[in-house]
């Protein structure tokens, strides 16, 4: 009897098929495994980096953390009410509040509160406000009510600048992205030999300074630690020293940049009428000599004594209004006319610091607006200060000489790296 084949060789054929479909099924789920392990490998690392992270002291992969943007109107007692805070436990959040931080209720619009959270349907366990970018009030509701304010790490970095005046200083240091409050530390710092109430085009500065930073964001400028200004007068450096009973500017031969006298009485003004022998009076309409310098300025800017003294006058007459006379030593006086009032404890007899408000701006007795009209006097002769050549005053002693060499030394490294303005402005310099 013949054996029919066909149908055994079908068989083993749709075996095969069979088994090759479901080889690749199962490589295909294995794969599919694969890749479903690796990508729960990665949300699993990922997960763990989330828990690393932290908020205002919060581990972020254990508590939930939303943020509120505080508008005109809210009131901290309702926006925790609807919360689900109690009544009771609102208030005295709000007495503990007035006692160790503020009074919530000046709360600003445009701020942000934060709730913290154990999970996202529940009351919060926590409350964290942020007043200013320097720190942060931590409200921790979990055993009573703990309130904290947490002062911000500041970082500083230094950062090194040159430009050249185009217009005024203030103008010059806008242009290369200097923070103009710049201008009161470089006061500060070449308060003697440079007059910043007469920069012209053309004159240089390079400056180094600390940048304030926190959480990554500049917040604003530290200490101005060394300058350099040229102008038609020459080249003039300032160093800031901190040693014991040394403490503040020092020029490049070790003396103090503040000592002998300041430029001018008022910061920021400009020069209104200058000392002048033959000046058309513009209130008595004749020509008589201008014996002072009149620095224009609104109405109650402080006047500040240019050197160390004691006053002679606080008095008041029908020409020079309201006037204050300073003795500095046994050569020079100075005499600040027109005041709108004396500053407190100014009087015959007190004793007064460079750069100590003695008055305010006005325009007492005869005067044709708000200025102060700043006279000196050499030997009982009045004389144009900005003209006059005053001494240097005297270096540290020199036992301190070497501690501030070095120190300038490492200031100087900064100046080397900068050209002679061709660069505008250079960040995170290094020596």
């Amino acid at each position: 009897m013949a054996i029919d084949s066909q149908p055994k060789k079908r068989l083993i054929g749709k075996d095969i098929l069979i088994s090759c479909s479901l080889a690749v099924t199962l490589i295909f789920i294995y794969n599919k495994l694969s890749v479903y392990q690796q990508s729960a490998e990665l949300e699993q690392i990922t997960y763990q980096e989330k828990t690393s992270e932290e908020k205002f002291g919060f581990n972020l992969g254990s508590f939930v953390m939303e943020a509120v943007d505080l508008k005109k109107g809210d009131i901290l007692g309702s926006l925790l009410f609807y919360q689900g805070l109690e009544s009771n436990l609102i208030r005295e959040i709000e007495l503990k509040s007035k006692e160790v931080a503020f009074d919530t209720r000046s709360m600003r619009p445009g701020k942000k509160l934060y709730y913290v959270k154990e999970d996202p349907c529940e009351e919060p366990i926590a409350l964290v406000y942020e007043p200013s970018n320097m720190e942060y009030v931590v409200y921790d509701l979990r055993e009573g009510v703990d309130i904290k304010l947490v002062e911000k790490e500041v970082q500083s970095c230094i950062e090194v600048a040159t430009g050249k005046v185009t217009g005024s200083l203030w103008n010059s240091l806008k242009d290369n992205n200097i923070d103009t409050r710049m201008i009161t530390k470089l006061e500060d710092a070449l308060a003697s030999s440079v007059d910043f109430y007469h920069t012209q085009k053309g004159d240089e500065f390079k400056l180094i300074y600390e940048k304030k930073v926190v959480d990554g964001q500049e917040i604003g400028i530290g200490n101005l630690l060394a300058a350099y200004y040229k102008n038609n007068q020459g080249e003039f450096y300032s160093y800031y020293y901190e040693n014991g009973d040394f403490k503040g500017y020092y020029d490049e031969q070790g003396r103090p940049s503040k000592a002998g006298f300041l430029k001018a009485p008022v910061k920021h003004v400009r020069i209104s009428s200058s000392y002048n022998l033959t000046r058309f009076h513009p209130v008595l309409k004749k020509t008589i000599p201008h014996l002072g310098t009149d620095y224009a300025a609104p109405y109650g800017t402080p006047i500040i004594a240019v050197a160390d003294g004691v006053v002679e006058a606080a008095a008041y007459t029908g020409g020079n209004g309201k006037y204050v006379k300073i003795k500095h030593d046994k050569t020079y006086q100075t005499q600040y006319l027109h005041m709108q009032a004396f500053a407190a404890g100014i009087r015959k007899g007190a004793r007064v610091k460079q750069g100590q408000t003695i008055g305010y701006v006005g325009s007492t007795g005869l005067a044709t607006g708000p200025h102060v009209c700043f006279r000196f006097w050499k030997d009982g002769r009045q004389v144009n200060p900005l003209r006059h050549k005053f001494d240097p005053p005297k270096p540290m002693n020199a036992s301190e000489l070497p501690k501030f060499d070095i120190a300038k030394g490492e200031l100087m490294s900064y100046f080397e790296q900068l050209p002679n303005t061709n660069v505008q402005y250079a960040r995170n310099a290094a020596p």
